[in-house]
């Protein structure tokens, strides 16, 4: 077993330091209240088997909560003050800074949190330490000047989570939707650096990587890209390449058809489609942003978002070639090729697409067999989405929901100022997220004792907590001027204000959203009632909570004119600690806190055996209800020979649910060659590992993992808690 230090660090457990300081508590008290060393050694024992009860790594704070308990309850009560006393001191001397400890062990790579917080970064390289110790700042002023102490409290304990308060110091939203269109057809600046609008594919597609790196830079969240606004330049690079082929033949003597000329021309137009598709994929997973990681974007491919004719079978085009290069991966070190983590893929299903006979159908062919290779692109059904949205548009890279546009009702007056603004068209590109705070579920059911009346009279004043917590990140956003991110409030990324004006009048009326994040709805559900959500009497009391969520959110709209929304959290190292502070304060109940994470938002708890129609068509009905994000999944076995089945699903995703993906394994062991799934053991101090099955490897620097985490793929490993989660996930087909 290991111990987590309060720096981060992981060390090998060792029970004599236990021994130690009670002793040092029983030296501190008076000779007639002190306690035999057969006592101490028994406390310590009592202590020692508690800890390997747990199987997981423990921290030290929670090794001292157990030592307390021993103590009280063998009737030491003098000796506990004392230890109690002194572990309060040494907290307060902590508490003066809380920062140093940990930025060593960045900079020493033995901070094991670090190491496994965020699966799409290497917290070995330079950048990324650089970002963690500017985080760890930013996390310590925040707690000891910006958050209010319950609500910090109520974060540590893992009642609340108030994301991202490593970068909250600043004033930074979340993540977006790229306003691309505007930036390319009207012109942008980068770096001070005036860029027109690009006269050809190839140029776009260069010049949206580079808007890519800074918009990235410039937020702590997802973005997400269309390739329709990449669509008319094709036709541009095409128009040139005809005129440049006549000339050619001219100068050459050659009489030649216009035919013939355009045969050609398209000939190059397709290569040139070619080196610009390959541009994006590998200028995103070679570039490192400021925070150390590839920018984690996003890019939709919807046939529907442009005019049926030349630029919708231009965008077909791109979409083809997209996916063909996405199926045959990137290479490591070896040279093998194997599956990147970004951009992530979404495809639109719609009807021009998803029945045999419609005229896109052999791109939605292709996508099935990307899935089955690569896992992505994840699918949104254009049916659903309309049928609860009224409109088709894509998720941002977290998989965060804006809310429908509303402005046209009211006359919006493009208060954006952006150049490509159509007065009657609903505008979603250009919109962004505000931040995220979520709500513990698991905890209120546990504090609730499964009284009914409780839980709902807890549920609310949770709910309360959250609210102040979002406005007080609302509030942090308003003031903000234009000028601390150019790219996105001047040039055109999400508007183009004036230099020196604030961005007050794009966190109201709906342009941008914030979200209340929730998870662990199964064992909520589970710990109430006794019963999986996808039982009758479980997912009739499972939707009524996400319908509570959504009242709060609808009560808060009204109240303020700002666009809540109900997020099912992806939770990436949330569900590690969610999980460890439950069982800190709940112990281990079956079936609720047992395991080392909670599931994620609405989900079907991942060892719950259901088929993948089904469980996609139950999960439907509360993916309804999470209107501000989620996705569903079903995981399935090797498909790339029965791209059918794979198929199958996407139309069934089509009739049945807004947006969803299928989970395959994509690894390989740089060690023997070994190209297949790499399995998840124990090792002695039950802790999670990743073995190759052929050979034996052990040392993750030398395989290539990637795996789902939370709608999008990670390839830098996971904490305890999200590597169990996957262990545990069962074949849905």
């Amino acid at each position: 077993m290991n111990v987590i230090k309060r720096s981060g660090e992981e060390v090998s457990f060792d029970a004599e330091k236990i021994i130690v300081a009670i002793r040092k508590a029983n030296n501190a008290t008076r000779n007639t209240k002190q306690i035999t060393d057969d006592e101490i050694t028994e406390i310590a024992n009592q202590v020692i088997a508690q800890c390997n009860a747990i199987q997981r790594s423990i921290s030290v704070e929670e090794i001292q909560d157990l030592v307390e308990n021993q103590l009280m309850a063998a009737g030491a009560y003098t000796v506990a003050h004392n230890y109690i006393t002194y572990r309060y001191e040494r907290a307060l001397i902590r508490k003066a800074n809380t920062t140093d400890k940990k930025i060593l062990s960045l900079l020493g790579n033995t901070n094991e949190e670090a190491k496994q917080e965020n699966s799409n970064k290497n917290p070995t390289v330079n950048s990324t330490q650089r970002d963690y110790m500017a985080g760890e700042v930013s996390k310590d002023i925040t707690r000891r000047f910006l958050l209010p102490a319950d609500i910090w409290d109520a974060h540590e304990k893992g009642i609340i989570h108030f994301h991202d308060a490593d970068y909250f110091a600043q004033p930074m939203y979340n993540c977006c939707l790229v306003n691309l269109e505007d930036m390319l057809q009207n012109g942008t600046v980068i770096s001070g650096t005036k860029i027109d609008k690009p006269h050809s594919f190839a140029t776009a597609c260069n010049i949206a990587t580079q808007i890519i790196a800074q918009v990235a830079s410039n937020q702590y969240g997802g973005q997400t890209i269309t390739l329709s606004h990449l669509a008319p330049f094709v036709d541009i690079s095409r128009q040139k390449y005809r005129k440049a082929v006549a000339e050619e033949m001219e100068a050459a003597g050659v009489d030649v058809s216009q035919e013939k000329i355009d045969r050609i021309a398209e000939e190059r137009v397709r290569r040139e489609i070619m080196t610009g598709v390959q541009t994006i994929q590998y200028q995103i997973i070679t570039l490192m942003t400021t925070n150390g990681q590839a920018p984690f974007v996003t890019v939709f491919m919807y046939l529907d978002e442009v005019e049926e004719g030349r630029t919708r079978d231009d965008l077909a085009l791109i979409i083809e070639e997209m996916l063909k290069q996405r199926m045959v991966g990137v290479k490591n070190e070896k040279g093998v090729y194997i599956t990147p983590a970004f951009p992530k893929l979404i495809y639109a299903l719609d009807e021009d697409n998803v029945h045999e006979d419609s005229k896109y159908y052999y791109l939605t062919k292709l996508a099935a067999e990307c899935t089955a290779k690569r896992m992505v692109p994840d699918y949104i059904s254009a049916k659903i989405m309309k049928e609860l949205k009224g409109d088709v548009y894509p998720c941002m890279g977290c998989r965060s929901f804006l809310t429908p546009d509303r402005f046209t009702e009211n006359g919006w007056d493009n208060n954006e100022h952006a150049l490509n603004h159509e007065d009657g068209k609903h505008k979603y590109y250009g919109r962004f997220n505000q931040g995220v705070v979520t709500i513990n579920l698991v905890d209120i059911a546990c504090s609730s004792g499964k009284d009914m009346d409780l839980f709902w009279k807890i549920f609310d004043e949770r709910l309360d907590m959250c609210y102040r917590a979002l406005m007080i990140r609302h509030n942090k956003l308003k003031g903000t001027l234009s000028d601390t991110a150019p790219i996105l409030w001047q040039y055109g990324a999400i508007a183009r204000l004036k230099k020196g004006e604030t961005i007050d009048k794009l966190l109201y009326n709906g342009y941008s959203t914030i979200s209340l994040g929730y998870g662990g709805l199964a064992e909520c559900v589970r710990y109430m009632t006794g019963l999986s959500h996808t039982s009758a009497d479980g997912e009739k009391f499972g939707l009524a909570v996400m319908q509570h969520l959504n009242d709060a959110c609808t009560k808060w709209k009204m109240e303020t004119n700002i666009d809540f929304s109900v997020y099912g959290t992806p939770m990436e190292s949330t569900t590690y600690k969610f999980s460890k502070c439950l069982q800190e304060r709940f112990g281990i109940i079956k079936g609720v806190t047992d395991r080392n994470y909670i599931t994620n938002s609405y989900h079907i708890h991942v060892s719950e055996e259901i088929n993948a129609f089904d469980k996609l068509t139950k999960e439907a009905r509360f993916q309804k209800l999470s209107p501000g994000g989620a996705i569903s999944y079903v995981e399935v076995p090797n498909m790339q020979n029965n791209i059918q089945a794979v198929l199958a699903i996407m139309k069934h995703i089509y009739k049945t649910i807004m947006y969803a993906e299928l989970n395959t394994k994509s690894d390989y062991c740089q060690k023997c060659g070994y190209n297949g799934e790499i399995d998840i053991v124990e090792d002695n101090n039950h802790k999670l590992i990743w073995k190759c099955p052929n050979c034996g490897n052990t040392d993750q620097n030398t395989m290539n993992v990637a795996r789902r985490t939370c709608g999008y793929i990670g390839t830098q490993f996971w904490n305890q808690g999200r590597t169990q989660e996957i262990k545990e996930r069962v074949l849905h087909l």
